[in-house]
């Protein structure tokens, strides 16, 4: 790995693949999550993921379950490309001065997840308001208690109408709410994440120079992005808390970090913390095994393979 020259548009480009192939397979789970996530005492609407995802088909079709995917898919690409390109870049860097040791993989981990949240939050924040639209629509069908009085029901927005508003209110800054909890969830993610997974996945090489197997690279994928993902799981709530705008008139409304915490304990209890816990790991699982499998394979190497190459 260390004497391995990366080839940055290949990385991108295998991210990106990943992301697309990912999230397509796993955004219903994502968005069950996101509503077991926002619900607060009082305002209970579904009970498990399998219930809110027969609730979501029932109230609003079966495209109700992909509500908001439009922004993941367009924004996952960069995503996904950035925090494993990122990651293979300072490995590729750390090792040159030697041995890549625990603490250097945590550290490239950790500079992961700082370069992803440029494009993570705002892609979280417009899709959060767009997932749980369909849970405040709910809401003011079955629990009318739940809204507060004389509010008009709205069409839901799109994902270009809730950018320019944010913009025209809050500036660039409406796109980055949430963005120190985003910070608190995705470093720590990619620093359990990426050690782990590269140990995982070194124990099924073929010899000590040889590639694991695809097989190989798609279990470690998911056993440490499930694993991370639940470790990570009650900031990802607190996260979810703060960058939802929409709330029903007996749902807390939150400051930040620090407020949104004492409030959840308060009043839901430490289990709150792991609301949707399952979920994303199911939804993370196959996401990042998926991601590891088209990165190993090299498919964005064999693309840029078609590209007529330059004479020097």
């Amino acid at each position: 790995m260390a004497d391995k020259q990366i080839s940055l548009p290949a990385k991108l480009i295998n991210g990106g693949i990943a992301g697309l192939i990912g999230v397509t397979c796993v955004f219903p789970i994502d968005l069950a999550k996101t509503r077991l996530q926002n619900q607060q005492n009082g305002s209970r609407l579904y009970t498990s993921m399998s219930d809110c995802l027969i609730k979501t088909i029932r109230s609003e079709g079966y495209f109700g379950m992909y509500r908001g995917a439009a922004v993941n898919l367009t924004l996952v690409t960069p995503e996904k490309a950035i925090k494993l390109a990122a990651n293979d870049f300072f490995r590729h860097h750390l090792s040159k001065d030697g041995k890549l040791t625990l603490v250097k993989e945590m550290l490239a981990g950790c500079g992961a997840g700082t370069c992803q949240v440029i494009v993570t939050t705002p892609m979280e924040m417009l899709k959060i308001q767009l997932q749980d639209a369909g849970r405040i629509a709910a809401q003011r069908k079955l629990m009318p208690e739940t809204v507060a009085a004389g509010t008009v029901e709205t069409k839901s927005p799109t994902a270009m109408q809730l950018t320019r508003e944010l913009l025209r209110e809050k500036g660039i800054a409406g796109l980055y709410k949430g963005l120190g909890a985003t910070l608190l969830r995705d470093v720590p993610f990619s620093i359990i994440y990426f050690p782990l997974f590269a140990n995982l996945n070194n124990l099924g090489k073929r010899g000590v120079e040889g590639p694991a197997p695809f097989y190989v690279s798609f279990i470690s994928g998911c056993l440490a992005g499930s694993t991370a993902a639940v470790a990570v799981n009650p900031v990802d709530v607190i996260k979810t808390r703060l960058q939802s705008l929409n709330r029903g008139s007996t749902e807390d409304t939150y400051s930040g970090v620090t407020d949104c915490i004492r409030k959840i304990l308060r009043n839901e209890g430490p289990s709150a913390f792991l609301k949707g816990a399952y979920c994303r790991a199911l939804v993370i699982a196959p996401l990042f095994g998926i991601a590891q499998v088209v990165y190993f394979l090299g498919v964005g190497e064999f693309l840029l393979s078609f590209l007529p190459k330059r004479n020097n």
